[in-house]
C-alpha cells in the first residue's frame, strides 16, 4: 500500500502504480527461493526406507500431475458450454444473479474435478504412473486418518473447515472498509500491515505459550471466541469514522487474537497428523481450512451493499459462534495433546 501511494494521488487509480507494488512483492519473494536454493539438501538414508523411489519414478509422477493439472484447466475451460446455459436458465427463471452464478461455478468446479480424478486414475490403470508412489500419496495419509480417528474425522474435519470462517468472511473486506471509512493508503499500511503485524507475531507468541501452559484445545476455544468478539469492534469503528487511535485499538485486539488463534489451531493440526505422512496430510487440512470459508466471503461485498458494515461484522461475529461448540465437541473426541500418534482417540472408536 505504501508502494502503491507514492504512485498514485489522493483518491485515484492508477495501474502504473499497482504494477510497481506487485513488482517489489515479487521481487521480495525472489529472497525466499533464492535461500531455498541454496540450503543443502539433509542427510537422508534412503536406502532403508520405503517411501524413497528411483527418479524415474519421481519423473512419471511429475508428468501425472502436470497432466492431471491440464485436464483439469481444459475440463474447466470447456465446462462453460454445460454451466454458461444452466446459468442463463436459473436466471431466467427467476433467480438472483449471485446464486446462478454459484451453482453455475459450483457445477463447472465438479466437472473439472471428476474429470482429473479420471485422468490420474487412467494414467494408473496403464502403468504409466506407479500405482505404489499413488497409493503412499494420495491413498494412504487419508486411510491413516480416518483409521486413527473414525467418526470423530467428520466433526474433526467440520471443524478444521469452519474454525477461521469469522475471520476469513470480514477479512476480505477490510481494506475496502478502511477506505470506505477515509482512511488512506499510508495509513491503511502503517496501522492495519505494519502495526497489525507486530500484533499478529505478538499474538502467535502468545498463543504458543499458552497451548504449552494449558493445552492447545482450550486456547483453541479462547482464539475462536476472541475473534468472534473482535469482529464486533469493527461494527463499532463503522459509527466512528477514520479515527486513527480507534483504528490502532481494532487491529491491536483483531490480530492479537487472530495471532494466537492461529498458533492454537496450527499445533492442533500438528497433533492431528501422523508422522509418515505429516506433508499431505497437513497439506489437506490446510486446504479444508480455507475452502469454504473463501466460498462464503465471496458473497461478502454483496451483503454489505445489502445490510450495510455493521451488521456484516456482527453477523460475521454470529457465524463464529456454533465453532466453539465443534471445539468442545472434537475435544471430547480427539487427544491432540497425546504424543502417542499411534494409538486410536479412545472416545473416536466405534
Amino acid at each position: 500500500l505504501t508502494i502503491a501511494g507514492l504512485f498514485e494521488a489522493e483518491g485515484s487509480y492508477q495501474p502504473f502504480a499497482w504494477t510497481m507494488a506487485y513488482g517489489c512483492m515479487a521481487l521480495a519473494m525472489c529472497i525466499g527461493v533464492i535461500t531455498t536454493l541454496l540450503i543443502r539438501e539433509p542427510a537422508v538414508n534412503r536406502t532403508d526406507s520405503k517411501y524413497f523411489h528411483e527418479t524415474s519414478d519421481y519423473v512419471r509422477f511429475l508428468a501425472m500431475f502436470a497432466v492431471t493439472v491440464i485436464a483439469f484447466i481444459l475440463a474447466n475451460l470447456y465446462a462453460e458450454d454445460i454451466t454458461d446455459p444452466l446459468k442463463a436458465i436459473l436466471h431466467d427463471g427467476g433467480m438472483i444473479s449471485e446464486l446462478a452464478g454459484f451453482i453455475a461455478g459450483t457445477l463447472k468446479l465438479a466437472i473439472s474435478i471428476a474429470v482429473a480424478i479420471l485422468v490420474a486414475w487412467l494414467t494408473t490403470r496403464v502403468g504409466l504412473t506407479p500405482t505404489g508412489m499413488v497409493r503412499e500419496t494420495y491413498i494412504a495419509p487419508v486411510k491413516d486418518f480416518i483409521d486413527r480417528y473414525g467418526k470423530a474425522a467428520i466433526i474433526i474435519l467440520i471443524l478444521i473447515g469452519v474454525y477461521r470462517i469469522a475471520d476469513i468472511v470480514m477479512g476480505v473486506m477490510a481494506n475496502v472498509f478502511y477506505t470506505d471509512l477515509g482512511f488512506s493508503k499510508e495509513e491503511i499500511a502503517a496501522v492495519s500491515k505494519t502495526f497489525g503485524l507486530f500484533m499478529t507475531i505478538a499474538g502467535s507468541f502468545m498463543g504458543g505459550v499458552l497451548s504449552v501452559r494449558y493445552g492447545v484445545v482450550r486456547i483453541l476455544f479462547v482464539g475462536a471466541l476472541l475473534s468472534a468478539i473482535t469482529n464486533v469492534l469493527f461494527a463499532f469503528m463503522a459509527h466512528m469514522g477514520a479515527n486513527t487511535i480507534m483504528f490502532a485499538v481494532v487491529i491491536m485486539a483483531d490480530n492479537l487474537s487472530g495471532g494466537l488463534a492461529t498458533a492454537a489451531f496450527i499445533a492442533y493440526l500438528s497433533g492431528l497428523t501422523n508422522i509418515s505422512f505429516t506433508a499431505m496430510q497437513y497439506a489437506i487440512f490446510s486446504s479444508i481450512m480455507t475452502l469454504f470459508p473463501k466460498i462464503l466471503a465471496g458473497f461478502s461485498g454483496t451483503v454489505v451493499d445489502a445490510v450495510g458494515y455493521s451488521w456484516f461484522f456482527i453477523g460475521t461475529a454470529i457465524i463464529g459462534i456454533p465453532v466453539l461448540y465443534l471445539v468442545v465437541l472434537a475435544g471430547r473426541l480427539t487427544d491432540v495433546e497425546n504424543p502417542n500418534k499411534d494409538s486410536m482417540p479412545a472416545k473416536a472408536e466405534g
